[in-house]
């Protein structure tokens, strides 16, 4: 960028996804580049329409550039234990750096300010630096006026108003605002966005209440960060994939999203992009299940709160699967977090499987349900509990170099997915172990939950992928019904609690017999991706995970073998061949990062352990400069979806936990 009207000649027009990291307040967040660019960010909440997203439309998305004004390299690297993201400048004059963050506070009303504090400070020599302020609000669609009095600009829509404080000369060009400024050592200037209006007025930020600000911010990162348990190889990682988690979750109800981004493709130039900002009950139960392994047993709780107020279990009519759902699909690849859960036997006792990853009991009683129907369940939630996510393409933005269309909403909602039924219930079942104990009401829904799954469990589904190929009999949708049932037989006899236990018992056991001999392919000495086929599948690496198999049954290992010869590379994992199980969209993906995550978990559980070892680092070498992970890594090294990917660092954690333990 040669000036402060935009890009200059040579300059890239989008950064590569892995080139930025994540700050965020526990209701927003935004994505800033390693040249220090914030180009994603939605103000309020995180299924807010964009203020700046210019990853998603260079020209029209808006952005808040701010870099030194000559030649320099940048390094960026988060304050230690916080998620405060620091990108630093080495130029031949001087060395600077803008620390970002945004505030965590607890008081509501200082809340709904959602200030976004961009701290900019000359460490050594003399530079410097510009400032760019290009606000387009709702996605790029909605015009908005600005205008500056006493070092304050208001840029202001109809929907919403935005305040920017700066402690150095700002000035008005068309709809932005720009400044050009130069820092000596010890120096520093501070620029602020708040969401105004109503009870919250416009209020400058000065130096020394940035430096306040900056050191609360910090001591709540660190002070969360310290009531983790784990003390393993592998602590940076495991706390880096802690703190990701954690800025993922909707702090007014507990909820916890897939991830902060919408429609980042998973191939350049293709049509799987999908909107994230949304709580899969997978996802959200493992992420509950890597907090309970850490020790943020606050977390659950929230959770758990979030689904006793904000999710009613009812049946609704089923919905043709369409390709818009395929966000799900990455979600899903969340739920493949659910493998995270078998990690959770990791550290849980033996008795533990991996399903149980999360903390999701807190559930009201369901309702009747019609086998046509999607069950008391649907797949995914907004973070307030919103049942209707309209799904709609906005096709005034390019997309992300490219990659249309831009989707925002999910129409996946709509699916049956029977997995999400073991993993909601896992989840129940290990809160109720490491967290509190389930209380009668909840208990009333568990019950109603697994006798649904008794009547329904033999019905095709779109599976675990939500593949665009039709229902099928999924072995792995199989495989999660069975532990609904197989965990909740366990809580009641564990706890003394009522359960028609011959009906389940018998459930069970028709899902086992069922599995091992519909699913299991003489002909291709493996367990199959469904009913009666020859396809391999990633996701039947929960198998030992959930406790269905032993890790060390032939037929299980026959089968980690033919998994390694088919769909591994290099340790890496793709879920399946869609050559051979055609998904319905168009284009390639790349290898799934959760996958690869339950391949070092499954090489661990059969003592495969250096092999487990090597997988395992392996793929930390992938994680970008901070230690983040899309969903997707790419044919040639890149990341590619949503970034960062909850299900990825949930899947992490699991895989830190089993490998340590295993290794001693």
């Amino acid at each position: 960028m040669g000036g402060p009207w935009g890009a200059g000649a040579g300059t890239p027009r989008y950064l590569p996804i892995a080139e930025h990291g994540l700050i965020g307040d526990l209701r927003s967040a935004a994505l800033v580049g390693t040249n220090g660019t914030i180009d994603w960010y939605c103000c309020a909440r995180f299924d807010a329409p964009s203020v700046f997203a210019s990853i998603l439309d260079a020209e029209r998305g808006g952005c808040f550039e701010l870099a030194a004004d000559v030649p320099a390299r940048t390094k960026q690297f988060y304050f230690p234990d916080t998620n405060v993201l620091i990108t630093r400048f080495f130029a031949d004059d001087g060395v600077g750096e803008i620390q970002d963050f945004m505030p965590v506070v607890d008081d509501s009303r200082e809340a709904d300010r959602h200030r976004l504090i961009r701290r900019v400070v000359c460490v050594r020599g003399a530079l410097p630096f510009r400032a760019r302020i290009a606000p387009r609000f709702e996605y790029g669609t909605a015009p908005h006026t600005v205008h500056v009095e006493d070092g304050q600009a208001v840029f202001a829509s109809p929907a919403l108003r935005l305040a920017l404080t700066s402690t150095v000369p700002i000035e008005v060009a068309g709809q932005d605002v720009w400044s050009l400024f130069k820092l000596h050592e010890g120096e520093s200037a501070v620029f602020t966005i708040d969401r105004i209006g109503g009870e919250v007025a416009p209020r400058f930020c000065a130096v020394a209440e940035a430096e306040s600000e900056f050191n609360a911010t910090v001591c709540y990162w660190r002070r969360w960060l310290s009531q983790s348990r784990y003390r393993g190889r592998w602590r940076e990682m495991v706390h880096r994939s802690a703190l990701t988690l954690k800025l993922l979750t909707y702090a007014p109800t507990g909820a916890i999203i897939a991830a902060p981004t919408t429609s980042l493709p998973e191939q350049i130039g293709g049509e799987r992009n999908w909107d994230y900002r949304y709580v899969w009950i997978r996802d959200a139960a493992f992420c509950v299940y890597a907090m309970l392994r850490l020790g943020f047993t606050d977390e659950a709780e929230a959770f758990m709160g979030f689904l006793s107020e904000h999710v009613r279990l009812e049946a609704t009519p089923a919905t043709p699967t369409t390709p818009t759902t395929e966000a799900t699909e990455a979600t899903e690849a969340t739920e493949a977090t659910e493998a995270t859960e078998a990690t959770e036997a990791t550290e849980a006792p033996a008795e533990s499987g991996p399903a149980e990853a999360a903390g999701a009991s807190g559930v009201p009683a369901a309702c009747g349900v019609d086998p046509g129907s999607t069950g008391p369940l649907q797949i995914m939630y907004g973070i307030d509990g919103c049942r209707d996510l309209p799904e709609r393409e906005l096709p005034h933005l390019e997309g992300y170099r490219g990659s249309a269309p831009v989707r925002v909403g999910n129409a996946a909602v709509g699916q049956l997915q029977l997995d999400i039924y073991g993993a909601l219930i896992d989840s129940l079942y290990l809160y109720d172990k490491w967290g509190k104990p389930l209380s009668s009401a909840h208990w009333d829904s568990v019950s109603e939950l697994v006798d649904w799954v008794c009547e329904h469990w033999d019905q095709p589904d779109e599976g675990v992928w939500e593949t665009r190929g039709g229902r099928k009999t999924f072995l792995y949708s199989r495989l999660m019904c069975w532990v609904a049932i197989e965990r909740a037989m366990r809580l009641a006899r564990h706890r003394g609690l009522p359960a028609d236990m011959v009906r389940w018992g018998t459930a069970r056991d028709t899902i086992y017999r069922r599995i091992m001999s519909h699913g299991w392919s003489a002909e291709r000495h493996a367990f199959t991706q469904y009913e009666d086929s020859d396809i391999l599948d990633a996701s039947l690496l929960m198998m030992p995970l959930a406790k269905f198999i032993s890790p060390t049954d032939p037929k299980w290992l026959a089968t980690l073998d033919a998994l390694g010869e088919g769909l591994v590379s290099d340790s890496l994992v793709y879920r399946y061949d869609p050559q051979a199980s055609p998904d319905g969209l168009k284009g390639e993906e790349g290898t799934f990062s959760i996958c690869s995550f339950w391949y070092v978990e499954a090489l661990t559980r059969a003592g495969r352990l250096d092999e487990a070892r090597l997988a395992f680092e392996k793929m930390l070498t992938y994680a970008n400069h901070l230690g983040l992970y899309a969903e997707e890594i790419g044919h040639t090294g890149e990341q590619h979806g949503n970034f960062p990917q909850a299900f990825t660092h949930l899947a992490l954690i699991s895989a830190a936990f089993n490998l340590d333990r295993a290794l001693g």
